[in-house]
């Protein structure tokens, strides 16, 4: 199959990463195979090997790339003026959602898939996700320890609230009964009520 009329070596790679996404999540990883990918993409087989060396290099960049986002898009929010410790899992809560909620399939791979990576590949990606993990586990352990927040173990709510927020991502529908602000308005309070403070 030739190279799609109009693609260019930028445009071809951003299909690439995009019908990889998408694959990997509806199928799983070890059921897609390279030729799929090509074709959903419009180039032959052996071309994909211009943009990535092999399958488990593409995964690992595409997760490699989700987590990137995310840690450059926390540096990047903007910062509330108040900065206590209720303000800091406010802001925290409602970045999750929004960064997460529109990369339905990014978030599925980064989880379900990690499984596929290399150990190599997989302690790079587990040293993101826990570089994130530690901003949240930060703010409550702030807010610990001026008796904001109150936890049996803060390293456990940390894992249980991320659970939490990442879970909106299995259920919300942009048509459902729910507004996103309203849900934002209902997840803030269950995280609030797990943390044991009061907006």
């Amino acid at each position: 199959m030739a190279r799609k009329s109009g693609s260019n070596g930028e445009k071809t790679a951003k299909q690439l990463r995009e019908a990889a996404t998408a694959l990997f999540a509806k199928n799983g990883y070890a059921a897609v195979s390279m030729r799929q990918i090509a074709r959903e993409v419009g180039v032959q087989a052996g071309a994909l090997y211009l943009y990535t060396a092999d399958k488990q290099t593409l995964l690992f960049d595409l997760l490699d790339q989700h987590m990137q986002d995310l840690l450059q898009a926390w540096e990047e929010r903007a910062t509330p003026h108040s900065v206590t410790p209720m303000d800091k899992l406010e802001c925290f809560v409602r970045f999750h959602i929004r960064f997460h909620l529109p990369r339905g399939d990014e978030v599925f791979i980064s989880y379900m898939e990690l499984r596929n990576l290399t150990p190599e590949n997989f302690e790079v990606i587990q040293t993101s996700r826990r570089k994130y993990e530690s901003i949240l586990h930060d703010i409550l352990s702030d807010g610990e320890a001026d008796g904001t927040f109150k936890f049996v173990d803060t390293k456990v709510a940390t894992f249980a609230i991320i659970a939490m927020l990442t879970g909106l991502n299995t259920w919300y529908r942009d048509e459902g009964r729910l507004s996103l602000d309203m849900v934002e308005e209902i997840y803030l309070d269950l995280v609030m009520s797990a943390a044991g403070a009061k907006r």
